[in-house]
């Protein structure tokens, strides 16, 4: 699907959103597929459009964010401007993703010290429920 326009239906398929996603992305002028009464066309742009707002979500851009991104596309500078404001955008987000896991991490390691204690104490108490677990 090249230069194709697609359904509804088949960006749903295509892309694993509901129909409601797409519409919310069109709400937020995101998305500007062509209208043929009642029916949208998502085109080459719109697919493109598409597979970076899915992306950018997965990395925790807001969709300010992504469109303020996705709107530096047309400055004429071969997408120089915005592949540096995503990279330094992307920075700042990597380093957010990498403090929630090291505090994640902490509070994993925290948790199986105490499941650890519990079993040990439970032992002591009962021995015989401690078998069971």
């Amino acid at each position: 699907m090249t230069d194709q326009t697609m359904t509804i239906r088949q960006m749903c398929e295509d892309f694993d959103v509901t129909p409601r996603t797409l519409r919310f992305y069109e709400a937020k002028e995101l998305l500007f597929p062509q209208r043929e009464g009642q029916k949208r066309l998502y085109g080459k742009r719109d697919r493109a459009r598409l597979k970076l707002i899915l992306r950018g979500k997965r990395f925790g851009f807001s969709l300010e964010e992504i469109r303020q991104l996705l709107d530096l596309y047309y400055m004429n500078d071969s997408q120089a401007t915005q592949l540096r404001e995503t990279y330094v955008l992307a920075e700042k987000h990597l380093a957010d993703m990498k403090a929630q896991r090291a505090e994640l991490d902490e509070a994993i390691a925290e948790l199986q010290t105490q499941m650890d204690w519990g079993r040990s104490r439970l032992a002591q108490i009962d021995p015989q429920q401690a078998k069971a677990s």
